[in-house]
């Protein structure tokens, strides 16, 4: 099976995807870029095409509106995308975290590339952490993500992560996420993405208050059934006919979890809660859904299906104390 994780370097523990090699902390950014595969470029040639068999290679023509996005260290080819798409390279990823890391207290805890250089991200921890009751400790993190085939705007996330469990989960606040998004068609300005991001300890603050609310917020047997059928009613699969047994699959192991085999599940802050019931949702897109890998399950829980999954699951755990 081919992986999607291209390379990938970490310090501390083992991340919960099982992924990557291991640094000692402290490293400097060009450490962490050869050692999470990022220290290529990624190159751009205009687009060529054979339309005719007039001599050995027929006759060429050029498509100025497109352009052919490669790597530098081995060639191959990473899309084709028009003109005006904005490269980011991997690089300016981890550089983003250079002053942060340098002056506030930030440290980098994992980067990688995933499908052989189309998706890039760096992840580090703010500094920021609380304890809920029980001792259950939730860490803040600020996730940068892009990708250079058009299935990523350049996004950076404040996300946090259960240390009990290494569950991730975005933060957001009233209902709405606070993750910024670059689009491919403008330049990317780490400058003013810090400043949109307001890295501000007011927003970890708010955030962990309806963390605090949902620990405390018990939930009847009723109320976690419907509250599992409401998140994953919307989940699809490539076989609709398939949807409904797959969810009742999922509701069920969910239902397990939370009901005391989830890791952390007996936590004071989680035995009959709604805290515990969204952990639950998050400890199952994480670590537990079906997957083809666990590089496919971690590209789903950060960026595709599976963080639509999570964030329905928070916001419908926040409609119950609100």
């Amino acid at each position: 099976m081919a992986h999607q994780i291209e390379n990938m370097a970490y310090i501390g523990t083992t991340p919960w995807h099982g992924l990557g090699s291991r640094l000692t902390e402290k490293q400097s950014l060009e450490v962490w870029q050869r050692e999470a595969g990022m220290d290529w470029k990624i190159l751009e040639s205009p687009v060529h095409f054979k339309a005719d068999a007039i001599g050995y290679l027929g006759s060429i023509h050029s498509f100025p509106e497109q352009k052919v996005l490669f790597r530098s260290d081995t060639k191959a080819p990473l899309s084709v995308v028009s003109q005006r798409y904005q490269v980011v390279q991997p690089r300016e990823v981890l550089e983003f975290y250079r002053d942060l890391t340098e002056r506030s207290g930030y440290e980098l805890e994992t980067a990688g590339v995933l499908k052989g250089g189309r998706k890039l991200w760096a992840l580090a921890r703010t500094g920021q952490s609380m304890a809920l009751k029980g001792n259950d400790v939730v860490n803040g993190y600020l996730l940068l993500a892009t990708s250079c085939d058009g299935t990523l705007a350049t996004t950076a996330t404040p996300t946090t992560i259960r240390v009990v469990c290494n569950n991730t989960l975005t933060i957001a606040i009233n209902g709405a996420s606070q993750a910024i998004k670059v689009p491919h068609s403008t330049r990317f300005d780490p400058r003013t993405v810090k400043q949109q991001l307001g890295i501000t300890v007011s927003q970890w603050d708010d955030f962990m208050y309806g963390m605090r609310t949902l620990a405390v917020r018990p939930v009847k047997d009723h109320e976690a059934k419907a509250y599992l059928r409401s998140v994953l009613c919307e989940v699809q699969t490539d076989k609709p006919e398939h949807t409904g047994l797959s969810n009742e699959r999922a509701l069920n192991k969910i239902l397990s979890m939370y009901e005391g085999h989830g890791r952390g599940a007996e936590l004071e802050s989680a035995k009959g809660t709604a805290w515990g019931l969204l952990n639950s949702v998050t400890e199952y897109v994480d670590h537990e859904r079906r997957a083809r890998s666990n590089e496919y399950r971690m590209d789903a829980a950060w960026f595709g299906q599976g963080a639509a999954i999570k964030q329905r699951a928070l916001d419908t755990a926040l409609r119950l104390v609100a």
